[in-house]
């Protein structure tokens, strides 16, 4: 797969992590001669996408700057099981403290991969593409939109700063659908519109204020083939609403150009890797 960029938080996220795990030392890896070396194999147990070598480098680095990281494959390939990742070489300490953080980051951003993959490859052949949310878990929402971006799916806006989602508290609070885009198509200009509607009705009065984008929660099949017709191309039109991956695919053979899943880093099941190491002298 082509080559994405990257966050730009990794060393930030990663030294918490570390500050979080070892705190003010690691009492454990004491037992260690400082002068010890050691080489370890990184294995997967289970079939996966692969995402995250950057955040487990990053790991091992910050506490040594001396160890060697020697990777057979990239993010976003397909890894199978008891397949060696990558192998390590340097302060037996250092890696022994770092071993924990690093993997937890690679098995995470793997299992968000592997899941992403996973939806992506059920409407492969149709013209939806499948988008995250902002579920995410809080201080890694930068590394988890990669993972899913690995996996083949795509990102919905990162945060409340760099996009416009007009909610139903928002137009309660505005009065109306069409006041909210009003005011806010005044205020920031430069920005494509997106307005969650409950039911035809609000779509009607989202097309009329002249939304870019509209967000049908939990409409079902036919809902949706409704407002494909109704819509004529005026806006792009996303599903959302508890979508489930049995459902994606009737969903999407409506038309429609994206579907919401929140369940992409909401409910992560972390990748199986293990560390193997052999102490040197």
């Amino acid at each position: 797969m082509a080559k994405l960029k990257l966050p730009s938080d990794i060393k930030k996220t990663v030294k918490a992590a570390l500050k979080e795990d070892i705190g003010k030392g690691d009492i454990t890896a004491s037992l260690i001669p400082t002068e010890a070396r050691a080489s370890a194999t990184v294995i997967t147990r289970e079939t996966a996408i692969l995402c995250g070598r950057e955040w487990f480098n990053e790991t091992l680095l910050q506490l040594d700057d001396e160890i060697m990281i020697s990777w057979q494959v990239q993010d976003g390939d397909l890894i199978n099981e008891n397949q060696t990742l990558c192998t390590v070489q340097g302060p037996a300490r250092a890696i022994l403290s770092a071993e924990r953080v690093a993997l937890n980051f690679l098995q995470l951003l793997s299992g968000i991969a592997t899941e992403s993959r996973r939806y992506a490859d059920r409407v492969k052949d149709l013209k939806t593409a499948i988008r995250d949310t902002r579920k995410t878990i809080p201080g890694l929402r930068l590394a988890q939109k990669y993972a899913v971006r690995c996996g083949g799916c795509e990102n919905h806006r990162t945060g409340l700063y760099d996009g416009v989602l007009i909610k139903e508290n928002h137009i309660l609070a505005c009065g109306s659908i069409t006041r909210a885009v009003e005011k806010i198509r005044a205020s920031h200009p430069e920005m494509l519109i997106e307005v969650e509607v409950e039911n035809l009705d609000e779509f009607h009065e989202a097309l009329n204020a002249k939304a870019d984008m509209v967000l049908l929660d939990n409409f079902d099949r036919a809902m949706l083939q409704r407002a494909v017709i109704l819509n004529k191309g005026q806006a792009k039109l996303e599903a959302s609403g508890g979508v489930t991956f049995n459902e994606i695919r009737g969903l999407a053979e409506s038309g429609i150009d994206y579907i919401a899943i929140g369940s992409l880093t909401k409910d992560v099941r972390s990748i199986d890797l293990s560390m193997r190491f052999t102490t040197e002298t």
